[in-house]
Formats: structure tokens, sequence, C-alpha cells
């Protein structure tokens, strides 16, 4: 009998989906097949309508180790016998339905994600978005998040050691929560998610099996919002345990490193069945599972529970045949239990049974071939009129010190400290760079001389306004800001957060922001080796803005080189590397002091480039003392956070612009405020030169006052008080 529309909409298949499935299989599928393909073939697991844009990235780099998309995560070679692993992950639908475990097992199975490469995870950061605070459901979702990234983290000993937050109108009902996690990996270690040899012994270990998560990847990662009360769907977010996932971490690294295993899989997404099949497809494989070997915690699970359920914690082995006791050994040391579900076969066909019986036998190759769609988008017809808004009129330049107090107080720009402080930010003890201290976080890579910068950040305004600029700005940003710590970038992995791809505005958006993103990476010489794509972030019909987040991780071959944002000394000269020239198009100026979201926002690539290959060099010849990306706020909000983070003042100008407000906060890109002895000034501005890169003095550190031009003379306190409490104050809490 044919699949019911409500049993396609619970699985988010369309009609023709369903039909092609019948197509490809010569008959109408049972309920277990029919599970499998709603799993496997979701926009979550199956990248239905992003994998035809995703070919378009860069991928390939001399220290890239592994082929993206091909395994779990990124692999970048830094030396030494040493990897970096790393990706990004979204958590958005559950976080909005159950903010607090969404975003704990957000965490867990990012962590997961790069445990299954044999990497010890040595560090996690996190980009959030959420609708304005004066809401009181926005100010739940973000109190849940918080506590829920800080409840996992701190349970399972990973540091959390940067990130940013958003709010947003756009937000309000569909926050994002995207979750990155950065592992340390030893030559002759690196894991594969595949299952190539038939004989080999599928194993799972860790938490039992629950109803938990049934429909996660199908149902609520692959649809939209209602607007109204979604919490039917509290049912299918999953629920962490991090004191199981600490013990599971250890014993799968001794696991890894024993000889044993051929593979080893995460189960995330759509549980035993996307790991199993995914490993089968990836060796060539077929497989047979045994469901009624898989350990249970709850009465009466059927076959379609078992293989669909996204009970966290869990983990696939894939064991060299005849080697399972001594596996199951050194899980025994760790107080965990493995249970044999099946074995590797040589046929291509996945075969499920339960209770002798086979329940669903499909080959593999049709399981994962989901559908491609690459429907074409329209240009939105919102662009034009945005882009020609009027500016509000130029207000009093006497205006300059309160609107500067009103930005570092509004919440995207004040402190999150009242956030960080929730979490270990040093455990581990290799944290060299403090939440709050500068641009990126920094890494040391213990046993070397080596660190690794990192950063994740994204600009849902400026992709809103120009889709292709948004999305080369997100990488541009992410890795000016990780050479702003002195890190020469690597590599990159993304988020892409996006709204329904079947409306033809939503999937230009899609489609713009990937090819800015691409040239980004072409011009900065930066591959994407691993990424996410969420889509449907929609509510009550709404779309978010588009979100493109970048995470990216650069090397500091010398600790000792690494640069935070604050001033050190008094008496330093402060130079803008990069244009003086800006505009404010996209800016939180704009946003925050008028409530307009509007203009054009442009970005020069190779000047960009030329910029951040300078900063680099001067860093790595210890002639810079700070630097700091002028990014949210502008340049007057740059210079006022290095005053404020190096608690010493400044005194001097901003350059010239036709409006007095677009040259303290406009918020331009390609743009570096950097502190340097008094002494090296003319050589970096020589530097600067030889590259085309602009340079220009702007004034000198000292004192405990905050100096621009004549209109803007603060004490330096005022300025760190309405940093220090914006966001408590918006919380209401300070």
């Amino acid at each position: 009998m044919p699949a019911s529309q409500e049993t396609l909409d619970t699985i988010a298949l369309t009609r023709a989906e369903y039909d092609l499935i019948v197509e490809k299989l010569d008959r109408e599928p049972n309920e277990v097949e029919l599970g499998l393909f709603g799993a496997l073939w979701s926009e979550h697991c199956g990248y239905k309508h992003s994998k035809p844009l995703l070919g378009l990235f860069p991928t390939t780099g001399e220290a890239v180790q592994v082929e993206a998309g091909q395994e779990n995560a990124g692999v970048v070679d830094i030396g030494d016998g040493l990897s970096i692993v790393f990706k990004a992950e979204s958590h958005n639908h559950p976080s909005a339905v159950e903010p607090y475990q969404g975003a704990a097992t957000g965490v867990g199975g990012i962590i997961r994600d790069i445990l299954a490469m044999g990497a010890r995870p040595i560090a996690l950061l996190n980009s959030l978005r959420f609708g304005p605070l004066d809401d009181a459901r926005n100010r739940f979702l973000f109190d849940g998040v918080v506590r829920g990234i800080s409840g996992y983290g701190n349970c399972i000993g990973i540091p959390d050691v940067g990130g940013e937050i958003v709010f947003a109108d756009a937000y309000s009902g569909n926050p994002l929560v995207n979750a990155m996690c950065i592992g340390l990996l030893r030559d002759g270690e690196l894991m594969s998610a595949a299952a190539k040899t038939p004989g080999s012994v599928l194993l799972a270990v860790g938490s039992a099996t629950g109803r938990d998560g049934i429909h996660g990847a199908s149902g609520l990662a692959s649809r939209t919002f209602s607007g109204g009360d979604d919490s039917e769907m509290r049912p299918t977010v999953q629920v962490g345990d991090p004191f199981l996932e600490k013990v599971l971490i250890e014993a799968c690294l001794e696991a890894a490193k024993s000889g044993h295993l051929e593979g080893l899989q995460d189960m995330g997404a759509a549980g035993l069945t996307s790991s199993a099949i995914e490993c089968a497809e990836r060796g060539g494989t077929g497989l047979e599972i045994n469901v009624d070997a898989v350990p249970r915690r709850e009465e009466g699970m059927t076959a379609y529970d078992v293989m669909l359920s996204e009970s966290q914690e869990r983990m696939l082995l894939i064991v060299k045949e005849g080697h399972e006791g001594p596996v199951s050994e050194i899980f025994e040391r760790w107080d965990l239990h493995v249970s044999n579900i099946g074995t590797v076969t040589d046929d291509g066909i996945a075969r499920i049974f339960e209770n002798g019986k086979i329940v669903a036998e499909v080959s593999v190759e049709t399981l994962v071939a989901a559908p491609r769609y690459r429907p074409g988008g329209t240009r939105p017809a919102y662009l034009d009129a945005l882009h020609a808004q009027p500016l509000p009129s130029e207000p009093n330049p006497e205006m300059a010190g309160q609107l500067l107090l009103n930005l570092l107080g509004s919440p995207n720009i004040a402190s999150r400290r009242s956030v960080y402080r929730q979490y270990d930010h040093e455990v581990q003890t290799n944290t060299l760079a403090k939440p709050g201290a500068g641009d990126a976080a920094i890494v040391r890579i213990r046993g070397t001389q080596k660190a690794i910068a990192i950063a994740i950040d994204g600009n849902g305004r400026h992709a809103y306004l120009e889709p292709y600029t948004g999305g080369a700005m997100a990488v541009a940003e992410a890795c000016r800001n990780v050479v702003c710590a002195g890190g020469t970038p690597l590599a990159i992995t993304d988020c892409l957060n996006f709204g329904d791809p079947t409306k033809p505005d939503v999937y230009y958006q899609l489609e713009e922001a990937i090819k800015g993103m691409s040239a980004a990476c072409e011009a900065l010489g930066v591959p994407v080796i691993s990424g996410n794509v969420s889509l449907f972030n929609e509510s009550a019909g709404e779309a978010i803005y588009p979100t493109p987040v970048v995470g990216a991780v650069g090397l500091l071959l010398d600790a000792t080189t690494k640069l935070t944002a604050g001033f050190t000394n008094q008496g330093d000269v402060v130079l803008l590397l990069g244009d003086p020239t800006t505009g404010l198009a996209g800016s939180e100026y704009l946003a925050h002091e008028y409530d307009q979201v509007s203009g054009q926002p442009t970005i020069d690539l190779a000047a960009e480039a030329s910029l951040q290959k300078l900063v680099v060099a001067l860093a790595d010849d210890r002639l810079l003392h700070s630097a700091h990306d002028s990014a949210d706020g502008g340049l007057a909000v740059a210079i006022a956070e290095c005053a404020i983070i190096g608690e010493l003042g400044f005194v001097g100008d901003v350059p010239e612009m036709d409006r007095w407000d677009a040259a303290l906060f406009g918020e331009a890109p390609s743009r570096i405020v950097v502190s340097c002895a008094s002494t090296d000034a003319d050589v970096i501005i020589r530097r600067a030169a030889e590259l085309g890169v602009p340079a220009e003095r702007l004034g000198e550190v000292g004192g405990q006052r905050f100096t621009i031009y004549d209109d803007l003379d603060l004490p330096l306190a005022d300025l760190i008080d309405a940093h220090a409490n914006g966001l408590d104050r918006a919380l209401g809490t300070a």
C-alpha cells in the first residue's frame, strides 16, 4: 500500500520522492525501508539542494590530508608529525524546540565527529544567533542554549575558547546554534568511517538506544517552524550525557590506536541508519544488522525505532574479523559494554534483521543516492530598494561620545564575559588567549613551539544585503581574525544557515553566498575542508537572514609571536592598516540607532589578501604589540575595544569621510588596527607600502581618556562600563 501523505510529511519526503523510491525498488517500500530512505534522503543527511553547489568550493591544498566530504571532519597537517582536525555543525532546529538539550547535544555531536577521526578533541567554539532580548521567548532560548553549551562542555573537560553571539529580529523563533570542535591527531592514527572489508564486525558502544531523536534528521532538521508552539517536536530532540561521552572519548582513542579497528563512526543524525549505511557506501560494501542485539533502554522498541533513534553518546566500531575480543577488553576496562550488532558483506546490500527475519533489504547505493536539486534562484526583489535606501540625516557631531557608548553597550558589541565566564576555557591548560582577549582564540600545541589560532564568524546582515559579498566577507573576516592573532590561515569549515531552498529567493541567497565564499577562499588561499548545511531555517513563513558562518584555523610556528587586541604600552603608536574609506552599509550603527538595515556592502579580495599577508609577516617579525579587526561598530569601536581590553586610553583622529558618523562607525572590511613601538611605526608604514596596503597613523596609546577629534572625549572608565555591562543590562540582570 502506498505511504500516506501524513507518513511522508513526518519523514519530510515529497510524493515525487516516494514515487522515485518505488521506481528504484520496483515495489513499495515497507515501513522500515521507508524510514531508512526518509533519513538518508533528508535534507540534513542527503544535502539535496546544497550538494550541487558545494562543488564550487576549493577543497585541496598542500596541508589538506583528507578529501572534503569523505570523512566526518577535515584534516590539515601542521608538521612535527601532527595534524589538526576540525569541523562545524549546526543544531538549530533542536535548540529552537528544547534549547538546553539542543545546544548540549550539538556540542556532544561535533565532539564525536572529531573523535571518529581518531583525534583528541582539544577546543570548542560556538556561533549563536537569537532574536532581540526584549522578548521573553528569545531570553529563554538564549539562557537555555548558553547553559546547554556550558553544561555539556564543562563536564566533558574540553575548553570552550571562543565564538560569537548576534541578536536580530530575523532569528526570532529560529535561533542558530553552530558548534565547532578542534582535534589533535598524530601521524598514523587517522581513522576512516569506511567499512571496506567483508567479514569485518560491527560493534556498537556507548549509551543504550532509546526513542529520543527519532525523525531528528528527517522531521526536525528538514522542516520549517510554524511560529507558534512547536512543542510537539520535543521528542525529536536528543538528550545528552557528557560524563558518558568523556569515558567514550578515552576508550575510543585507545581502541583506535590498538590496530584492531578498520573504522570508527559516530551515531549522529539518523543514528544507526546513517552511521552504518554511509560506512558501507564509503567502503563499497554491504552490511547485515541484527537490531535485536542493539542495547535498548525502552520497552517495545521496533526495528524502525532502533534504526532511526538518535540517542546520544553512541559510536559504531568497524572491527577486523576475529579482533572482537581485544576490542571488547579495551572497552570493558572503561566500564563500557560493546555489542556485536552485525557484519560487513560483499554484495552491496543493506539487510536489517529483527527476530531472525529480514525487515529491510535495499542496496546501499540506492539508499544513499538522494535526489539532487538545483532549481535556480531569483534575485530577491528587496535588494534594489535596500541598496538605494537613503541614509538617516547626519547627526550633530556633539553626539559622537554618546553614540559610541550606545554601540559599546549594544547586545551585538558588548562584552560576552557573562556568557564565557560560564564556560571552562582553561581546562587542558593550553589556552594562550582567552575569550575576550582578541579576535581569535590561541591554543598551544603541547610538545612543540607551535600554537593554532581559531575563529568563527559570520554576518547575516551583510549576506542579506548582498549574498555574494556577504559570503566572501564571512570567509575574509574569519581568516582576518586568525591573522590578528598572528596565525597564517590554513583552511576553513563552514555552517551554511539559510531558509527554505525551494523558494527561488532563498536559493539565490544560498548559491550566491557559496560563490562569494569560494572566491574569497581562492583569493586567500584557504580551502574548505569540512562543513555543514542547515536549511529550512524559517519561522511563520519568514526566513532568517542568510547566514554563512565560517570557522578558520591558522598556524603560529612560534607561539611567542601571538597577538591579542588590547593596547599594551603607554606611548605606542596606533596605526590603521587597510583602505581608510568606509561606508555605513549593513552597519551595527544603522541597525542599532535607526533600526535600518540597508546599503550595499563591498569587498576587494585582492586588497584583503595583501593586508592579511602583511599582518602575518609583521607579527612573525615581532613588530606589532596588538592587532584588532575593525568590524561591528566600525573604526571607533575597534579602537575603543583595544583601549578597553588593555585598560589604556587613546588620543588621536580617524580618517575623514563625507560623513563623520561613517568615519567613526562605518564597517568597510579589510581594515586592522595595530599598535607598535614609536620607533617601529615608520618601518611598518614602509613595509605596508611595499605590499600596496594603505597605512595611516591614528594616534597614540596613553592615559585614561579616549579622545577622537574635539567632539569625542570620554573617560576610559565610561567606555569600560558600557562595554562590560551592556549585555547584562539588555538581559535585565545588571
